[in-house]
């Protein structure tokens, strides 16, 4: 029997959809129902390829005995974090204030008026080793819903009062010593020998690295790039990248990035073409762009909608288990690919007969065999086997702002290669935003079955602002730096705080809740503020509008009192900061007869503010007759120089 979930449009709220528990979406009715009973909300919240989400579902969720405690005592609320980011943030903080940590499955117990009195996040079903269960649990939280009420309401207010506080570093002026004091951080925690930064688990963080890379290039600090290369390299050799179908999972379990959490998200692999990009175009590192385009290859071929739009995730389990999509016995390669070609394979990727992860095989080069390989089409035929023989759970709903990130990642790597089909799917995409994702200046979270839902938060006009002035960089078309303005000043007015500085996360446009979050942490993803920053400081360096530089000032400031504490928890913020206290150079570029200007524009520097011209000005001529750079640097223009004297590498 279906449950109040049977008519959403999110994959994660339809596969709860047939659980005995009577699943409410966050709305009106299921907080009135509460009221009206005098029940307790159990507020429930994850992501469709959740992997602890999948087995809480299996172990509680779907159990008769857990479901009718539920249904009897509570009345139960299902959200989407990918599409309530809202709820999500505001619960979070809650979780962690209680309990120290959060994650998913996040576990919330509160009011019928939205305020909380207990959180968590995965509960086993029974109560074991000092855990929990959630059968115990239930009953207790419902019994003391029904003896001493008073007690959980008056803990809820003073969790509300917690969360409430503002703890916000007032800074009045850019602290241009934050880079330094996170540079100096970040190589305390680098691990020299299997790259990234602190212990087990660690997460790509690709905006991290592309401050790194900014940071040695613009001081020249050959060190801080060897953390970037360590760091790249390791996670291309590790299980973490998919070496038969290509891709990143979202983090490594292990010191290694050889043990991946399995699920793949669009938005680590757009950051991480990002970082890849960026420390090709510095190094010349050819296994960085083929990691890179690699990357794009998955996103095109797994994560694409018809319509150039992208999905969200493909999912950790098949099969009922983590991993078995992407792990491999030795028996089971030399029979698909043949005895002689099989040995190779599994040698050059470490793949033995005993295993080396439950006794299957996770691909990887840790052996410091070669990249790129000569196996391509051994890669081929397996990624077609797995893809016949296991199912594979995708996240189909298109998302705004993870769609902005891909477009900014196409864009630049199209600015990298000049290869067309980057710049085409990124402007796919971008009119597929438009189309369905928009409506004038509004921009709607995300779409599916041919639908648009929930009003867009920052994040979402904050990212796709950026992705505007990517392709207007990529191309020089004036319309997209145009509709970057527009859709910044929307962000502006719906998110900007009046009263102080920054940007709420939601806006009147959106649901009320019991506190207003304004989030500035760099996480797995860059907060919105971070990349309001960063479009404020491009737009005035793009358009010298000295209202973008006044409100990239006030960003800046804002977000330096934000990250004092913590400036390795901020590096899309000290990238804005890298971006604004160096500006990127600005090349004129006057074509020559015959060249072409995809070639023209792949040598350039990957963050240069470039006027590209088909013909000689007054201004500016030819020098030789052939393609000519007239460049701009730190208040100071320099000579007029040809193609062969004109530097390829660099980001600046």
């Amino acid at each position: 029997m279906s449950n109040h979930l049977k008519d959403q449009s999110s994959p994660y709220l339809l596969q709860h959809a047939e659980n005995p528990v009577d699943w409410y979406p966050w709305g009106e009715e299921a907080f009135e129902k509460a009221k009206r009973e005098d029940k307790p909300v159990f507020l429930s919240i994850g992501y469709s390829t959740c992997h602890w989400c999948h087995v809480m579902e299996q172990e509680s969720f779907e159990n008769m005995e857990i479901a009718d405690i539920l249904n009897r005592y509570f009345v139960s609320v299902k959200v989407d974090r990918e599409e309530r980011p809202d709820i999500d943030s505001v619960y979070m903080s809650v979780c962690q204030a209680l309990t120290g940590n959060g994650g998913w499955p996040m576990s919330i117990f509160m009011t019928p008026e939205q305020k909380p009195f207990f959180a968590g996040t995965y509960f086993p079903p029974i109560s074991s080793r000092g855990m929990a269960g959630m059968h115990d649990l239930l009953l207790v939280i419902a019994d003391k819903w029904k003896r001493d009420k008073e007690e959980l309401l008056q803990s809820a207010e003073r969790i509300l009062a917690h969360i409430s506080t503002e703890d916000e570093g007032v800074c009045e002026h850019i602290d241009s010593g934050m880079p330094e004091k996170a540079v100096r951080i970040f190589s305390e925690n680098f691990d020299k020998k299997y790259g990234g930064f602190g212990n087990a688990p660690k997460f790509p963080t690709p905006h991290n690295l592309l401050f790194l890379t900014l940071y040695a290039q613009i001081n020249d600090k050959k060190d801080v790039f060897k953390q970037v290369e360590v760091t790249l390299e390791k996670m291309r050799r590790g299980g973490i990248f998919d070496h038969i179908g290509f891709g990143f999972s979202r983090y490594s379990t292990d010191k290694y990035f050889f043990l991946p959490h399995f699920e793949k998200m669009l938005y680590d692999n757009a950051l991480l073409i990002i970082a890849y990009s960026a420390a090709y175009k510095v190094s010349g590192n050819e296994i960085f762009l083929d990691t890179a385009e690699k990357t794009a290859a998955y996103v095109f071929r797994d994560l694409t909608d018809s319509e150039g739009a992208f999905y969200s995730a493909q999912d950790a389990d098949s099969e009922g288990e983590e991993g078995r999509f992407y792990t491999w016995r030795y028996e089971e390669v030399c029979r698909l690919l043949g005895e002689e070609r099989g040995k190779r394979f599994c040698q050059h990727f470490g793949i033995t007969q005993r295993g080396n992860f439950e006794g299957r095989n996770i691909p990887n080069l840790l052996n410091g065999n070669e990249i790129p390989d000569d196996f391509e089409g051994e890669k081929e035929l397996m990624y077609e086997y797995r893809k016949s023989h296991f199912k594979l759970h995708l996240d189909d709903k298109i998302l705004t702002s993870w769609n902005a990130l891909m477009i900014w990642a196409l864009s630049v790597l199209y600015r990298v290669t000049g290869k067309e089909e980057y710049l085409l799917a990124a402007k796919r995409a971008q009119q597929f935003i438009e189309k369905s994702l928009a409506y004038g200046n509004t921009l709607y979270v995300s779409f599916r079955n041919h639908i648009r839902f929930v009003k867009g938060f920052l994040d979402e006009y904050a990212y796709y602002t950026a992705a505007l002035i990517s392709l207007y960089e990529a191309t020089g078309e004036s319309s997209y730096i145009e509709r970057a303005q527009q859709i910044c000043e929307e962000a502006k007015k719906q998110f900007a705080d009046e009263k102080g500085s920054g940007y709420f996360l939601y806006g009147e446009g959106n649901d009320s809740l019991i506190i207003k979050p304004k989030e500035t942490y760099d996480g797995a993803l860059p907060s919105g503020n971070s990349v309001m920053a960063y479009c404020f400081v491009r737009l005035f360096q793009i358009l010298g509008n000295e209202d973008y530089e006044h409100l990239a000032k006030e960003q800046l400031a804002f977000l330096s009192g934000e990250a004092k504490a913590y400036p390795t928890g901020h590096g899309m913020f000290l990238t804005a900061q890298l971006f604004y206290l160096n500006p990127p150079a600005k090349i004129t570029v006057i074509l020559a007869a015959g060249e072409e200007e995809e070639e023209v524009r792949k040598k350039l520097p990957l963050y240069a503010d470039v006027n590209l011209l088909a013909h000689e000005t007054e201004e500016y001529k030819l020098l030789n007759g052939k393609t000519t750079y007239y460049i701009c640097k730190d208040h100071t223009c320099l000579p007029p120089v040809n193609q062969e004297h004109f530097p390829e590498k660099g980001v600046f």
